[in-house]
């Protein structure tokens, strides 16, 4: 997508939930929840012994997959109320990660939640770290808020191969639709510095560049980037995410792989 991209180091922000990170000094603990030893008679219960109460329902009505990619918040004590980890410590709150590889209480827990539902869960230690060295034992509570679900990038969206009737066009032939409405408000402009989240596919379905599964979007100015994306992202406003199917043209003009049109989701967080 930039020309530059491989210059571009981006830390993956998977939270400590995954890996040990270091975190600001002092933190602030959060405050246990008084039911933190154990969980009470009413929370539900898998297969796995993984327990769980809804702390506020969800306003989705979809679940992640496996594969999927989740923005939570969370906090996370032991049963005798030590607060060892909350996305509250880091910048870049909230958190986000691919649910494969995360610890396997996270990755069921989370795979039961909607969009905007909270809940608080009980991990067993055979699901949580399970003895890993430098994480708490026993067994664990989370407290998470999930607040977006991202498909898997590696996944090409159905309509990969070519734009769909209801895609919209523009005179340089650029196509585009849009995946979910952003906030009323202006639009960048050709000169705007843009930080937004990516994926990009080829028209056969190959995925060849992701800033999802780097766990943190990136920022460039728009009159850095190919023709495509200048235009495209000035038909956008923030908290939209549209799908471009850009043509040859308009992309890399056959100066370098990939060639051809380019199919791109974009999700605009900000600008300036």
């Amino acid at each position: 997508m930039i020309r530059t991209l491989s210059a571009l180091v981006v830390a993956l922000a998977l939270g400590a939930t995954l890996i040990a990170q270091q975190k600001p000094a002092p933190p602030t603990p959060v405050p246990a929840p008084d039911n933190v030893a154990k969980p009470p008679a009413d929370a539900t219960k898998t297969a796995s012994g993984l327990a769980s109460i809804v702390l506020q329902k969800g306003t989705g009505t979809e679940r992640p997959g496996p594969t999927d990619f989740a923005t939570v918040n969370y906090s996370g004590w032991t049963t005798d109320g030590k607060n060892f980890d909350s996305s509250s410590w880091r910048p870049g709150t909230p958190s986000s990660f691919p649910l494969e590889r995360v610890i396997k209480g996270w990755g069921e827990g989370v795979q039961l939640m909607v969009v905007g539902e909270k809940r608080r869960f009980w991990i067993p230690q055979e699901i949580a770290y399970n003895g890993m060295a430098g994480r708490p034992a026993g067994m664990l509570v989370f407290d998470i808020e999930l607040l977006e679900i991202t498909p898997d990038p590696r996944k090409p969206p159905v309509d990969v191969a070519a734009p769909p009737k209801d895609a919209r066009r523009t005179a340089s032939g650029l196509a585009y639709k849009s995946l979910r409405p952003g906030k009323d408000g202006a639009s960048p402009t050709s000169s705007s510095t843009v930080t937004v989240h990516y994926t990009g596919w080829t028209t056969d379905g190959k995925m060849f560049d992701t800033s999802v599964d780097k766990g943190q979007p990136i920022s460039f100015g728009l009159g850095d980037v190919i023709s495509g994306w200048t235009e495209g992202l000035q038909l956008m406003s923030v908290g939209e995410r549209m799908r471009f199917w850009i043509p040859e043209k308009l992309a890399y003009k056959g100066e370098r792989p990939p060639r051809g049109m380019l199919v791109f989701d974009v999700e605009l967080i900000s600008f300036k």
